[in-house]
C-alpha cells in the first residue's frame, strides 16, 4: 500500500497488510458523492479518495500525504483558471477539450490533472497510473464548481494528520522547480493572444493561446525550443520590415515622379 515514510505517532501502528482509517470526509457535488479518507498502514499515512455515483463505488485514488499537499495546491490553481472562463460555448472550447493539464509524480505513480469540458459541463479529471504507462489507470471526475469545496475538505484532513516531514517532502519537490515569469497577453483586431509559462515533470513550457469570441486554440512550446522559435519569428519580422520599407520607397518615388510631371 501507498504511504509516506514518516514515523507515526499513534500508539498502535498497523502491521503487515493491516490498514487503519483515522478520519474521513464526505462531499456531495451535483449527483456525485466523494469520500476523502485518511488511512494508515505499516508504511505511514496516506489519502484515499473515492468517487461514488448512484450508490455504487465507481473509482478511487491513493495519494501519499506529500502528494496530497501538492494536489491541494493544484486545486487552487485550477479553480483560479476556472473562474476566469466565460460561459460554456462549444464553439470556443479547446480543440482537445482541455483548458489546462498538470502531471504529478510520486515514486512509481503518476497523476494526470486535466481541466476539461464536455456537453455536460466543466470538470477536473484526476487520473492515477501505477508503474507509469504500463500499469492500470484509475480516475475520478470532480465537477469544476466543486473544486474549492473539495480542496477545503482535503485541507482540513491534511492540517490535522500530516506531519512536518510531509511538508519537507513537498518543499524538496518544489525546490527543483524554477520561478516562472507571469503570463502576458495582448489584443489585436478581434482576437486575444495569451502567453502562459508552466512547468511539469517534462520541464518548462510556454502555452500560446489564440482566443476569439467563438474560437479558442493553443500550442505548447518546450523551453528548449524557445530560442529557435524566437529566431524564426525575428527572421520573419526583419523580412517583413524590409519589404515594408521597400514598398514605402517605391511609393515615395512614385509620388515624387507624379509631382514633377504635374509641374511640367
Amino acid at each position: 500500500m501507498i504511504g509516506d515514510d514518516d514515523t507515526c505517532s499513534d500508539k498502535h501502528v498497523p502491521q503487515g497488510g493491516e490498514e487503519q482509517e483515522l478520519d474521513s470526509r464526505s462531499i456531495k457535488i451535483q449527483q456525485k458523492r466523494f469520500y476523502i479518507d485518511v488511512k494508515q498502514n505499516a508504511r505511514g499515512r496516506f489519502i484515499k479518495i473515492a468517487e461514488v455515483v448512484s450508490h455504487e463505488r465507481k473509482s478511487r485514488l491513493l495519494l501519499s500525504m506529500s502528494t496530497a499537499h501538492e494536489f491541494k495546491n493544484h486545486l487552487t490553481q485550477f479553480n483560479d483558471l476556472y473562474v476566469t472562463l466565460g460561459p460554456q460555448n462549444p464553439e470556443s472550447a479547446p480543440n482537445d477539450g482541455k483548458f489546462k493539464t498538470v502531471v504529478m509524480t510520486k515514486d512509481n505513480r503518476r497523476y494526470y490533472l486535466d481541466l476539461k469540458e464536455n456537453d455536460r459541463g466543466r470538470f477536473l479529471r484526476v487520473s492515477q497510473t501505477i508503474n507509469f504507462a504500463s500499469g492500470p489507470r484509475y480516475q475520478i471526475r470532480i465537477p469544476a464548481q466543486g473544486m474549492i469545496e473539495f480542496r477545503d475538505a482535503l485541507t482540513e484532513l491534511l492540517d490535522q494528520y500530516s506531519t512536518e516531514e510531509d511538508q519537507i517532502n513537498l518543499s524538496n519537490h518544489s525546490a527543483v522547480k524554477k520561478e516562472l515569469p507571469e503570463g502576458q497577453h495582448f489584443r489585436t483586431e478581434n482576437k486575444k493572444f495569451y502567453f502562459d509559462i508552466g512547468q511539469n515533470n517534462f520541464g518548462v513550457f510556454m502555452r500560446i493561446s489564440e482566443v476569439k469570441l467563438t474560437y479558442r486554440t493553443s500550442i505548447t512550446i518546450p523551453e528548449s525550443s524557445w530560442a529557435r522559435f524566437r529566431d524564426i519569428l525575428n527572421d520573419y519580422c526583419e523580412k517583413s520590415e524590409i519589404a515594408s520599407n521597400d514598398k514605402n520607397k517605391i511609393k515615395d518615388n512614385d509620388e515624387g515622379t507624379s509631382s514633377k510631371d504635374n509641374k511640367n
